[in-house]
């Protein structure tokens, strides 16, 4: 496990100067954190890294997750799309199961943090249960919340509010609330297996496990199989660029123990890319963080070609790569990609694909997006500022009438 000063040949000795002298203010505080899955998804990843680290500065960083049957996922699944702007029904059976559950959780995942920190909607019940006089109170978004279904940004309004501050990862998420709002992006760990370097022998090694061919191009997508991510999408636009252009495509990721849809993305995605040998389909288990470092490290093209993004990690850990990213303007990856810059934003599949054909044929232009990438993610997007960031949202839960300023 990682040391904080393992971090200072990255961003330096000032920035862990700066975590070690936050976290001695929260000496003595607990900070527990609560979410609905251990495994699978962007919140469990972050959480991973980030609590040793949290603890070595020395707060009492804890994570506990909540537990669900397969209809509260189902639920929670579907609301999670309602807030990304999908038209779905939310009954009053669906919002029963989903207080149910939420009660039930009390007894199992008991609110005892001097400062609660509530990760995205499953869990955020559980403030009902919060006395506000001992405990402070944080609720976490991670997904696209620019364009909610009404109904259900309403009946969870009133369980935000309920909260001492909610915390956003893009601007464009924002909405009208009665408590303090902050914006703090999600983050990748460079030292983590997924990001750290890699040997050319060992980015070989993954590709002749799958059979892919390390001296052609390859286009790649790494993701949950999610509708959301638009894995038959990703294949439409490979086809049209393999009309043109000798490539593979990789389409990369697992699923998460909150997610019952998984299986069936999996099968639609199977059947698209039926009959090609170019196209590769890897539903890989957990702990295959090294596998899917040295597949975007194998790459020409990475994508993600997203509907809906809450912050989408992937981008960040394919551009501190250096790789060109090809992405979806949506949620919080324009925060990491700027046009031309540090990627290309699109918004259909054929614009996709005729990006796609212009950086495999231009692999200079395509290199100094991948550089200028690396940059943007090392002052911005690391694990070391987004835990300077929560330190500071902590240390100001105790001055309530200040602005935050992160």
């Amino acid at each position: 496990m990682q040391k904080l000063e393992d971090y200072i040949p990255i961003v330096g000795p000032e920035r862990i100067d700066e975590i070690r002298a936050l976290g001695a203010h929260l000496s003595g505080r607990t900070i527990q954190n609560i979410n609905s899955t251990a495994v699978g998804g962007g919140v469990a990843e972050i959480l991973t890294r980030m609590i040793p680290l949290l603890r070595e500065a020395g707060v009492d960083a804890r994570w506990d997750v909540i537990r669900g049957d397969n209809r509260f996922f189902a639920v929670t699944k579907a609301m999670h799309n309602a807030l990304h702007g999908v038209p779905v029904s939310f009954t009053e059976e669906d919002r029963e199961v989903f207080l149910e559950v939420n009660r039930q959780n009390v007894d199992v995942v008991q609110p005892w943090g001097d400062i609660i920190f509530i990760h995205d909607p499953q869990p955020i019940g559980l403030v009902r249960a919060i006395d506000r006089s001992r405990h402070r109170s944080v609720w976490r978004c991670h997904i696209d919340f620019a364009n909610p279904m009404p109904d259900i940004w309403e009946f969870l309004k009133g369980f935000i509010e309920s909260f001492d501050a909610a915390v956003f990862s893009a601007p464009a998420f924002s909405r009208p609330l009665s408590v303090r709002q902050v914006l703090i992006s999600p983050s990748i760990d460079p030292l983590a297996e997924k990001n750290r370097d890699l040997t050319k022998e060992e980015i070989h090694s993954v590709c002749a496990q799958f059979g892919l061919d390390p001296g052609r191009p390859i286009v790649t997508q790494i993701s949950r199989f999610d509708y959301l991510k638009d894995p038959v999408g990703v294949i439409k636009a490979y086809k049209m660029v393999k009309a043109h252009l000798d490539c593979q495509l990789v389409l990369a990721g697992g699923g998460a123990t909150d997610d019952p849809e998984g299986q069936k993305v999996l099968d639609d995605v199977r059947n698209e890319a039926a009959g090609d040998p170019d196209i590769f389909v890897l539903f890989l288990p957990p702990a295959s963080d090294r596998i899917i470092n040295a597949l975007q490290r194998a790459s020409s093209v990475v994508l993600q070609k997203s509907l809906k993004e809450g912050f989408g990690l992937t981008v960040a850990e394919a551009l501190w790569k250096a790789k060109p990213v090809i992405a979806s303007a949506v949620g919080g990856i324009p925060l990491q990609v700027t046009h031309k810059y540090s990627g290309i934003l699109t918004h259909s599949i054929e614009g996709t694909a005729f990006w796609i054909k212009q950086l495999l044929n231009e692999p200079t232009f395509a290199a100094t997006l991948g550089q200028n990438g690396r940059e943007h993610v090392l002052a911005n997007f690391l694990i070391t500022r987004h835990i300077k960031e929560y330190l500071l949202l902590f240390l100001s839960l105790d001055r309530p009438g200040d602005v935050i300023r992160l």
